[in-house]
């Protein structure tokens, strides 16, 4: 029997975020539909500053960028994402998970040390992160500025995240939960570090970024386990999932011809 693919959720773990739950839902649901037995684990922001925190991480077989911002450790979810990106480990990042991704390249790949988010109020020159500018109709409650089911999410033809959906998708409904979106001033940081907008708005907005080089890096302002259900798992956590099995199948093998 094949070993569990491990999956470690970069994240502050909180039982009174829905998000949260249905994060650990979605990779089950996703599992179950790939045959696959898959084992989750949050780790937390602050552990990721860690002298050890390289050795834990290179133990999973993909990292999941979690909602949750602000992170107890603005560096810890930045040094997470960095390692996923420079060391080519499959990398998915949702809401929050897809905000910090833009920051870690702006700053890591950009050379722009202070590029930040607007949540943090840092008085840094650089706010990468903006609050949402088009706020979705009918708000409830005090639910964020862009938040429940969002009709018209374009995706860009040949992308593999349009290949998740399947080839004849090029509009989808995907649910969001968040205040804050990439400031459009700052849109040239993702073509010039190399993760060019794979899905927008209908206003134009970036709402998806993906890399052509890496192994599977996706991330997502919308938030695709929130959708997820057992009969009908997300088409984009199956191909995050269906990337970490490969990806440690591929470890396996390697340290075997070692």
């Amino acid at each position: 029997m094949s070993p569990a693919v491990r999956i470690g959720i970069l994240g502050d773990f909180n039982p009174e975020f829905p998000s949260h739950h249905a994060t650990n839902d979605a990779l089950q649901h996703a599992a179950h539909k790939l045959k696959l037995e898959v084992e989750s684990q949050w780790i937390s922001t602050p552990s990721l500053t860690a002298p050890d925190a390289e050795k834990t991480l290179e133990s999973f077989d993909g990292l999941l960028a979690s909602p949750g911002s602000p992170y107890k450790s603005f560096e810890g979810m930045l040094k997470g994402i960095e390692f996923a990106r420079r060391r080519d480990w499959p990398f998915l990042g949702t809401c929050g998970g897809f905000q910090y991704a833009l920051i870690e390249f702006a700053r890591n790949l950009l050379g722009i040390a202070d590029a930040d988010s607007a949540e943090n109020n840092s008085g840094s020159k650089n706010i990468v992160i903006y609050p949402v500018a088009c706020a979705v109709p009918n708000l409830k409650g005090a639910a964020p500025k862009l938040s429940g089911k969002v009709p018209e999410i374009r995706l860009r033809p040949g992308s593999y995240l349009q290949s998740f959906y399947g080839k004849d998708k090029e509009v989808v409904t995907e649910e969001f939960f968040c205040n804050f979106e990439i400031n459009p001033d700052y849109e040239w940081t993702t073509m010039e570090a190399g993760f060019p907008v794979v899905a927008r708005g209908a206003q134009g907005e970036i709402r998806a970024i993906e890399s052509p080089t890496h192994r599977f890096f996706i991330a997502t302002l919308f938030q695709p386990q929130l959708s997820s259900t057992e009969k009908k798992p997300h088409p984009v956590i199956l191909a995050f999932l269906q990337a970490a099995a490969d990806w440690s199948r591929k470890k396996l093998d390697d340290s075997v011809l070692e």
